[in-house]
């Protein structure tokens, strides 16, 4: 006679069935191990099995403090002469929205200075935002500006939607990417906090300088990118932005 298979198994099918028919939609938050464990009648050991078995096949996704989401679609991000964040969340269908971690005036890296051509030290606007799609954690980004050329910076910063509006207000009517630097990493404990995800899980990081019509820069940003999230589609490489 042949054993039954483990709970965990039914369990395992019967949610991945439910997230196949829509039942839960991607990005939508699976209900508590607590309340799974009374719906099917187990222990939540074997809740937590299922659901790591989900999380291997790659249906589901842990995000620390916050509970076990259906995994969505990778965002398809676009990498040209015009990258916006918020142009290309809307193009893919995503509602886009940020988090703004703060506004600060600094003192510019020797990295940083070199990005905008500035003198190691020069004052500089730094600003810390994470990104959203759809209330999912994308990205997080620290772009830099210079508070000589811009000194009222800051307050747009701080007040309006977009990097893109902060600059128009401030005199620049349009920008464009001059180049990208991508590279792989792996997340550290702030960097997983804020993007609610696990210490070591991979990370895409985005480092771009944009400049404006007379080819002086205006921000130097560097963006960690969460690598399960999006796909960086590199696009009009030949005459727009030089990717490395």
């Amino acid at each position: 006679m042949t054993d039954p298979a483990p709970l965990w198994i039914s369990i395992t099918d019967t949610l991945r069935s439910e997230i196949a028919q829509g039942t839960w939609r991607a990005g939508a938050r699976l209900p508590s191990e607590a309340q799974l464990a009374t719906r099917f009648d187990v222990n939540r050991h074997t809740v937590r099995r299922a659901l790591q078995a989900l999380a291997e096949e790659g249906f589901v996704q842990s995000r620390r403090g916050a509970g076990v989401f259906v995994r969505a679609k990778p965002v398809r991000y676009p990498i040209g002469r015009r990258t916006r964040f918020r142009q290309n969340l809307l193009s893919a269908g995503r509602s886009p929205s940020r988090k703004l971690l703060g506004v600060t005036l600094q003192a510019a890296s020797t990295h940083e200075a070199r990005a905008l051509k500035l003198e190691d030290g020069a004052p500089v606007h730094v600003m810390e935002a994470v990104s959203f799609a759809d209330e999912l954690p994308m990205s997080l980004a620290r772009s830099v500006f210079c508070a000589r050329r811009f000194p009222d910076l800051g307050d747009g910063l701080r007040k309006l939607v977009s990097v893109t509006e902060a600059l128009s207000q401030a005199g620049v009517s349009d920008y464009m990417r001059a180049s990208t630097r991508l590279t792989g990493h792996n997340a550290d404990s702030l960097q997983a906090r804020h993007l609610e995800i696990t210490v070591g899980d991979a990370l895409i990081l985005s480092e771009a300088i944009n400049i404006d019509d007379a080819g002086q820069p205006v921000e130097f940003g560097q963006t960690y990118f969460v690598g399960a999230r999006v796909e960086l589609v590199l696009e009009g490489i030949e005459h727009g932005a030089n990717v490395i």
